[in-house]
C-alpha cells in the first residue's frame, strides 16, 4: 500500500536564512490543549490564557531563542491551549558557522526540542508533544505585519472560533 503523498510545508526554493518577517503556527500533537487554558471572558474581563506547567516552559524557551540565535528577534507571541503563533524576525543572514543554521526549520526544530526534553524531565517522559510540521508564512510589507500582530494580539479572545479549538 502506498501512503499519500505529503504536501511539502516549505515554500520551494525559498531561503528561509533570509532576512525579514515570518509568522509562524506550531500545533500540538494531535491539537491536545497541553499548554493552558482561556479564562475570562465575560463581562468583568478579556480572555486571557492561563499557562499549565507545559505552557510556562513554552513561554520560557520562547523568550529564551534570543539568547541562542543573535540574529533572531521574536517580536510577539501568544500560547494558546494547543497551538503557538509567533512572528520572528531574522535581522541579518549568518553564514560565519556552516555547520549551524541560522534558518527558520532549525530555529522552530531545536525549540521544539528544547521544550520537549524540559517537559520529559520535569512532567511527560514518553509523551509527543509537537504535530510534525508547522506552518509558516513569509511577511510581505508594514500591512501584512500589522494584521498579523493584530491577529495574534486578539486570538484568545476568538478562542472558541478559532479552527484550532478543541475543549
Amino acid at each position: 500500500m502506498q501512503l499519500p503523498k505529503r504536501k511539502p510545508a516549505r515554500l520551494k526554493d525559498y531561503d528561509y536564512s533570509t532576512p525579514g518577517a515570518y509568522f509562524l503556527t506550531v500545533c500540538t500533537h494531535n491539537r491536545k490543549s497541553l499548554f493552558g487554558n482561556i479564562v475570562g471572558g465575560d463581562i468583568f474581563s478579556t480572555p486571557q490564557i492561563m499557562l499549565s506547567s507545559v505552557g510556562k516552559i513554552v513561554n520560557d524557551e520562547i523568550l529564551n531563542i534570543e539568547t541562542h540565535y543573535k540574529n533572531i528577534k521574536i517580536d510577539k507571541f501568544v500560547i494558546m491551549p494547543n497551538h503557538i503563533h509567533l512572528i520572528v524576525r531574522i535581522t541579518e543572514r549568518i553564514n560565519a558557522f556552516p555547520t549551524i543554521k541560522y534558518d527558520i526549520p532549525n530555529v522552530i526544530g531545536k525549540f521544539k526540542a528544547s521544550v520537549t526534553r524540559n517537559v520529559g524531565k520535569a512532567f511527560m517522559p514518553s509523551v509527543k508533544l509537537w504535530q510534525d510540521s508547522f506552518y509558516d508564512h513569509i511577511i510581505r510589507g508594514e500591512e501584512d505585519y500589522k494584521e498579523i500582530w493584530q491577529y495574534i494580539d486578539t486570538n484568545p479572545t476568538k478562542w472558541q472560533a478559532d479552527e484550532f479549538y478543541a475543549e
